[in-house]
């Protein structure tokens, strides 16, 4: 049996492609842990500086495995305690993604539905393919995609994530692009390049600044804007006190290429 989970890596970025093309790339229980553990063992490889999620076949995602989800309704319970097991794991995995010290950059090709698009949503910056499709379609077939919904709505305007969530309807690329769920539309077979392309650009920066403006992003947005500014404020100066800040700022003056600190000898700064 194919591995579910494909890994592979060039400089310094790492690539996990799911891989059950033939069940539409839909996260089972086991690819959920697979890709939750991959990326556990990605923050923590000092060689890899961005991680990009793709997929095989013609569907990026169909979102959970409903073969699975139906199976487990055998169970004496009615499939609740696999229900619970399969949306707790689902929800770490996605926010895992975002707790990552490292950039993760979705490739999207064909369609990203329910938990797909979740994905989609769930990582930093996305790439799609002009065919590509976003839906959260679960209102179709009485399953309101509700933990889809909370990924959604930190991306997209939202009556555009109502609208989405309502009708089920599929977003093309180009309209994903305009909502702000994506950040490059490109060619179809332009879309491996086009993801290389900008994930070296970012793999070429200082790992340690990566990972405090990663943390420091997702934590100023859930704050008002006074403690945002003062937490903002708090991490520049810390920032300032790191080696690679004073090794990019001479650097700069000096008209060089700057000499970047593995992440994991650099000091860290604390986000407090």
């Amino acid at each position: 049996m194919d591995d579910i989970l494909l890994r592979s890596q060039t400089g310094a970025v790492a690539e996990v492609r799911l891989n059950r093309p033939a069940r539409g790339n839909a996260l089972s229980l086991e690819l959920i842990d697979r890709l939750r553990h991959a990326t556990d063992e990605l923050a923590a490889d000092d060689r890899v500086h961005v991680i990009v999620i793709a997929a095989e076949g013609s569907i990026f995602s169909a979102g959970h495995d409903l073969k699975e989800i139906t199976g487990a309704r055998a169970g004496t319970d009615g499939g609740r305690a696999f229900f619970e097991r399969a949306m707790e794991a689902c929800s770490d995995m996605m926010q895992n993604i975002v707790r990552c010290p490292k950039p993760v950059i979705a490739s999207v090709q064909g369609v990203a539905t329910a938990a797909g698009c979740q994905l989609v949503a769930s990582c930093d910056l996305a790439v799609a393919s002009a065919d590509a499709g976003f839906a959260t379609p679960g209102v179709n077939i009485g399953l309101f995609c509700s933990t889809p919904m909370v990924a959604l709505s930190r991306n997209v305007g939202r009556k555009h994530a109502m609208e989405m969530l309502l009708t089920g309807e599929t977003v093309s690329a180009e309209g994903a692009r305009t909502l702000g769920l994506v950040n490059r539309v490109v060619e179809p077979g332009q879309l491996a390049a086009a993801t290389a392309e900008l994930a070296g650009q970012i793999a070429s920066k200082s790992p340690a600044t990566l990972k405090i403006g990663k943390e420091a992003f997702y934590r100023q947005l859930e704050m008002p804007l006074g403690e945002a500014y003062a937490f903002a404020a708090r991490v520049m100066v810390e920032n300032l006190l790191e080696r690679d800040s004073r090794e990019g700022i001479d650097a700069f003056i000096a008209k060089r290429a700057p000499a970047w600190q593995p992440l994991l000898e650099a000091a860290g700064t604390d986000l407090k």
